[in-house]
């Protein structure tokens, strides 16, 4: 493995909203974002750890070696005790070739204790307890620390983000040099995320990274300006990759995807691309005979679209996610679902021409369904939330976002639903939580699983809210922007609801 040349870096950059953004260093140390859990595990995953109760209270307590976090980023000097010289690197995976790094016999303390914290089996529980960026200025201690840090268990489910600047070294001459991605393929990562980069710049990366031809699952291009000839190029060599996403992709056109999808792709993701209409479904339901989800944004797709998928699909995709796709109505839903039975998860979000009866559609043929979305869907009134809690028996996951006409009545129907786990009504304008007819929000049987989102519901009071006491299995509540959430009721939420995690 190649050592980065010596130099300064770039500061550690803090998390935000889930995100883990890790500075670029020639040793292919790039940026990593969580991709899995809610914004609220996220933001708790990436906040500083504290000392961990498998260290022994000698260690826990020792003021000379400090655990470092993002809050308080540390030097090799500091942690190893001596002073740091001037420009010494904070945070990378590797150290510079220049810098010493702290042997076991120079850490401070005692000889069980300079033991202990090389002991690789304590090193392997114990690096569990620290965020990704975290483990990036634990794996500059020394090289016991790296070696055990560098194992691929410990990056698992992060996916590295680089953007095209990222992805380059100025020589002194001007010149430019393709960063090493060794760091990346001795960690074992199966899945990157390219921002703005262009053919050439894929080309670079298959040349460079070890893992590229076989060992890369998952690809994503975002705001790039790949062409069909890079997009064909990338799935002819990336032998590997069954999971592929293009985000504001606009120079490829559906020719590109005619010429370059290959039959081992089983999740396709395409968003914000403006040369995607019925062309590119047709090239997509002919050319993934093994596809099981597919994410679509895209605001020329029409009805017809939705009728070309094949028999196999409907037999392999249970994931179809169709956000945006304005042109979509209710003779679609139709297609849809005659062509996808055994879908179970579905969004319609943004869907704004499907209407009550392409639910009622959706709910007698989809009785799989375990999540739907049909968030700024502003025709649905409560007559949908009937249909859905009459024939939707495994529903788990229900969203409703910006759903303008969905009211206290319609929402009474899902008392019945034993399976519902969450239930999302953000700025869900005329919904207050007012108990009729001898229902009230308690009678909803939520479950254990993520929560309920109430975020920016004028109408709910506090009263109203104070009810959701009674959901003892509630594990997430989001009241952000909520008059009725008021300092008092976060109080008696705490008392109440000590398992739940509260979003004011």
């Amino acid at each position: 493995m190649s050592n980065p040349r010596n130099g300064d870096t770039k500061p550690p950059c803090l998390p935000r909203n889930g995100l883990v953004k890790i500075p670029t260093q020639p040793n292919g140390l790039g940026s990593a974002s969580i991709t899995k859990g809610t914004p609220a595990v996220k933001n708790r995953l990436c906040q500083p750890s504290s000392v961990p109760a498998i260290l022994s209270p000698a260690l826990a307590h020792r003021s000379d070696l400090p655990i470092p976090s993002l809050a308080s980023p540390l030097s090799l000097a500091a942690l190893a005790g001596v002073s740091s010289p001037p420009g010494a690197s904070l945070v990378g995976l590797n150290t510079s070739e220049g810098s010493e790094q702290p042997s076991p016999e120079r850490l401070p303390g005692s000889p069980s204790e300079r033991q202990l914290a090389v002991d690789e089996k304590i090193l392997n529980r114990l690096f569990w307890y620290f965020s990704a960026c975290e483990k990036c200025v634990l794996a500059q201690v020394c090289k016991a620390w790296r070696r055990v840090l560098y194992q691929p268990k410990f990056w698992v489910g992060l996916t590295p983000v680089l953007h095209t600047k990222e992805l380059y070294n100025v020589l002194p001459g001007g010149e430019k040099e393709f960063v090493s991605l060794q760091g990346f393929a001795v960690r074992g990562f199966d899945g990157f995320c390219l921002v703005g980069v262009s053919d050439l710049d894929i080309c670079e990366f298959i040349d460079n990274y070890p893992l590229s031809k076989k060992g890369v699952k998952s690809m994503s291009l975002k705001r790039s300006t790949i062409t069909d000839a890079g997009l064909e190029v990338m799935l002819e060599q990336m032998q590997g990759v069954v999971r592929l996403e293009l985000s504001g992709c606009n120079d490829f056109t559906e020719a590109g995807l005619w010429s370059s999808l290959n039959a081992r792709i089983t999740a396709l993701s395409v968003s914000d691309c403006i040369n995607v209409a019925d062309d590119a479904i047709a090239a997509i339901s002919q050319l993934l005979p093994n596809l099981t989800e597919l994410n679509l944004q895209a605001y020329h797709v029409t009805d017809t679209a939705l009728a070309y998928f094949t028999a196999k699909q409907g037999y392999t995709t249970h994931t179809l996610r169709l956000n945006s796709c304005w042109e979509i109505t209710n003779h679609g839903v139709v297609n849809m679902v005659h062509s996808l039975p055994n879908l179970s998860v579905l969004s319609l979000s943004g869907c704004s021409k499907v209407t009550d009866d392409g639910v009622e559609l959706v709910a007698e043929n989809l009785r799989k369904l375990r999540s739907l979305d049909l968030s700024w869907c502003p025709r649905i009134t409560d007559m949908a939330l009937e249909y859905i809690a009459c024939d939707l028996h495994k529903l788990e996951e229900l969203v409703l976002d910006r759903c303008v006409r969905i009211t206290d009545t319609g929402l009474s129907y899902l008392s019945t639903m034993s399976s519902l786990r969450s239930l999302y009504l953000r700025w869900c304008c005329q919904v207050g939580w007012a108990p009729r007819d001898g229902w009230s929000p308690h009678h909803l049987a939520l479950g254990r699983g993520k929560g309920m989102g109430c975020s920016c519901c004028p109408l709910l009071t506090t009263t109203g809210l104070s009810g959701l006491v009674q959901l003892q299995e509630l594990e997430e509540l989001e009241l952000t922007n909520c008059p009725g959430a008021t300092p008092e009721l976060f109080k008696y939420f705490s008392q109440h609801l000590p398992c739940c995690m509260v979003i004011e």
